[in-house]
């Protein structure tokens, strides 16, 4: 063989063996900086951050951290047969990690134990998996949202002069266990303070829909009568409008401290107009961003440490928490606003010229 000839062949050998290490490199996922399929399976539409804050936030930091990754996206529209089969799907399609937010934390088990026997890490997003093998979970301190909304609201009604009295209590879902975490700590405030929780037991929220809350409200205001409480507690801002509309329709003026949570657009409208008291604002934002920057990291074979931990039923799951805020008419500025969630243009809208000027933020 000529010289020239074994110069080619031993160039087209190298070329070779080069393009095969880095082909081996890129599907390891072993720490190097090769991308991978990351499925975000989030639970429903009903509450607006989803669609308009998390699943946003959530791809454009993947994006950012690794170019070479796919978000595998899906929404279960509060349907735990439709995410069992979304997550199956991801599973075949080669997701090598799945970010859950269940709809239902206790079937889910079902989506992490098949997850697991892939080998395929599972970060329990927002909403925490019970009783299953699951790597990470990344959410706020939920029984703290509902401490925060249960002393604000007693706060409102003891600054209104009131001591005593019903409060009606319209929990979120019961197929999510947050809801029974914010209803946890509603009760630590609320239980103590003089004011009393109505109706027993407890009322839980289907599918966290404003429309199951405001039926609910009707029937609490026939049976109390319009003047027959002093407040309400409303786990989210949907299921406050629910309620707040019963209200407005039963002509009640002004409406009662009703609380909220999730900082919606039309629920900070609300609180500038006067017709609900408070949200709690959980930064969508940071939440989002920690949990794409923990799927990189597990595509990548890296394993954070967190330093908190959250038991869920399985065992002690390495967990992120992040702290809740309250929004009451005094701080919209200084919270949503300053951290780019809405512009004052957005909130101030023809309608609420008159109530944003008043509170300052026109």
């Amino acid at each position: 063989m000529r010289k020239r000839d074994v110069l080619a062949v031993v160039t087209a050998s190298l070329l070779a063996l080069a393009a095969a290490g880095c082909e081996s490199g890129s599907d390891s996922g072993g720490g190097g900086s090769g991308g991978g399929k990351i499925a975000l399976l989030l639970p429903e539409s009903q509450t607006t951050r989803y669609e308009q804050h998390d699943r946003p936030l959530f791809e454009a930091k993947v994006k950012e951290l690794c170019p070479d990754c796919e978000v595998i996206y899906s929404n279960a529209q509060q349907d735990q047969s439709r995410q069992q089969q979304q997550a199956e799907a991801a599973l075949n399609n080669g997701a090598k990690v799945l970010v859950l937010d269940p709809v239902d934390g206790a079937a889910a088990g079902t989506i992490a134990s098949l997850a697991k026997s892939k080998g395929v890490p599972v970060i329990s997003y927002d909403r925490l998996i019970q009783n299953a093998p699951i790597d990470y979970y990344i959410s706020f301190d939920n029984e703290r949202v509902g401490q925060l909304q249960g002393e604000a609201l007693v706060n409102r009604l003891k600054e209104q002069g009131k001591t005593s009295g019903d409060i009606v209590m319209i929990n979120g879902s019961p197929t999510d266990n947050n809801a029974k975490q914010f209803n946890k700590g509603a009760h630590s405030a609320l239980d103590n303070s003089g004011f009393k929780t109505v109706p027993t037991p407890d009322y839980f929220t289907p599918e966290w829909k404003p429309e199951n809350a405001q039926k609910f409200m009707e029937g609490q205001i026939a049976q109390l009568g319009k003047d027959g409480f002093a407040g309400v507690y409303a786990a989210n801002d949907g299921t406050a409008g629910g309620a707040i509309a019963a209200m407005r329709a039963a002509g009640i003026d002004p409406v009662p401290p009703t609380t909220g949570q999730d900082a919606e657009l039309a629920a900070i409208q609300r609180i500038v107009s006067g017709d609900q008291y408070m949200t709690v604002y959980k930064a969508f934002k940071p939440e989002a961003e920690q949990a794409a920057t923990l799927a990189v990291d597990l595509v990548k074979g890296n394993k954070p440490s967190t330093g908190k931990t959250v038991d869920n039923g399985s065992g002690a799951v390495p967990s992120f928490l992040l702290e809740p805020v309250v929004v009451n008419q005094g701080n919209i500025k200084d919270t949503v606003v300053k951290d780019g969630l809405y512009t004052t243009q957005q909130i101030c809208t023809s309608a609420y010229t008159a109530a944003c000027q008043a509170a300052g933020l026109s």
